[in-house]
């Protein structure tokens, strides 16, 4: 017990605790990153045994960690749970808040060579460490963005392993969302001359995500984990031309990661969900709301029962759409199977 320690315990009502879990998968990882990772876990106060978990991952860039912000203005996800759950409108469950960021800035949460096995780690060795320590007896997930992502390609890849599963403007119809972002990423790397290489060594000094550096790291992230290449000189193919623009044979490995595209061959995860929660913003900046509608639509042609919703408002300030969304999946979750 001696890495459990409480974080801000004046902050909440309830308890929110931090573990280390000591990950076997992630140990040699190829971008050198910890294999030590914090499991940041918010409970109700007096929280009896056997409650169920919901996890929830945090997008591109972003960390288990970001959740747990008490300042008095700009409250984090926690600590707007713990107030729910203080006035009656948040269900006695466990919260979890993984950390899965990498060198790049992210994992999407999938196995890759050029990243590390975090898909596997996800399932194989937080939900184990979940349940050993806080006593869960089942499990749902859900995220923002990358994290929704995220969401939703973990309960496809192991049907059963999660009772709901839930996604706030996650990626979806890359088509769509990541057109822009390619040429971005294009325009970012010529002050490089072009080299992806050059641009991380630089990036490494001074991480700096202004003008089209956020594209570029977005690109670079993506391509190793949706193209990974041990024959490649970074580990991964890129999806462009970065002096053209042109499509390359590495866009349609990206394409292949697209849940969307995954449903002919993976919806068996999907369809044994209780409840699958699925939202975007009508003003979504990166057109997610138009991959989530062609996603929908093929759900209801493969006969999937799921929830559909989309809000006035973009991809960002989301908070209040996110704390609705893993209340809708913790009380289907806390309801009976």
């Amino acid at each position: 017990m001696s890495d459990l320690r409480l974080h801000d315990p004046g902050a909440f009502q309830g308890r929110l605790t931090v573990r280390h879990l000591d990950s076997a998968l992630l140990e040699g990882n190829p971008l050198g990153d910890p294999s030590r990772r914090e499991v940041s876990v918010w409970s109700p106060s007096g929280a009896p045994e056997g409650l169920p978990a919901l996890l929830v991952l945090a997008g591109f860039t972003g960390r288990g960690q970001k959740y747990l912000e008490t300042h008095p203005w700009h409250p984090g996800l926690a600590l707007r749970i713990d107030r729910a759950f203080a006035a009656g409108a948040f269900p006695a469950c466990h919260v979890v808040f993984p950390d899965c960021f990498t060198a790049l800035g992210g994992s999407q949460y999938l196995d890759s060579s050029a990243v590390g096995p975090y898909q596997s780690h996800v399932l194989d060795e937080l939900l184990p460490f979940v349940a050993e320590h806080w006593g869960a007896t089942s499990f749902g997930v859900a995220g923002k963005s990358s994290g929704g992502f995220g969401a939703l390609r973990l309960a496809m890849a192991r049907p059963g392993a999660f009772r709901v599963a839930g996604s706030l403007s996650g990626d979806l119809g890359f088509d769509l969302a990541y057109g822009g972002e390619l040429m971005a990423a294009c325009r970012g790397l010529g002050p490089h001359g072009g080299d992806a290489a050059a641009f991380l060594e630089a990036f490494r000094t001074e991480p700096s995500l202004s003008g089209d550096g956020h594209a570029v790291i977005d690109v670079l992230a993506m391509s190793a984990c949706y193209a990974p290449d041990p024959e490649a000189p970074l580990g991964f193919q890129l999806p462009m031309d970065p002096h053209t623009g042109e499509r390359t044979p590495g866009w349609d490995r990206w394409l292949a990661n697209d849940p969307l595209n995954r449903l002919d061959t993976e919806a068996e995860g999907l369809g044994a969900l209780e409840l699958l929660d699925l939202r975007a913003g009508t003003r979504d900046e990166f057109h997610l709301q138009f991959g989530l509608r062609r996603f929908v639509r093929r759900l209801r042609e493969l006969g999937i029962a799921h929830e559909h919703a989309e809000f006035e408002g973009g991809h960002f300030g989301t908070d209040a759409e996110l704390l609705a969304l893993v209340t809708s999946l913790g009380e289907r979750l806390t309801s009976p199977s």
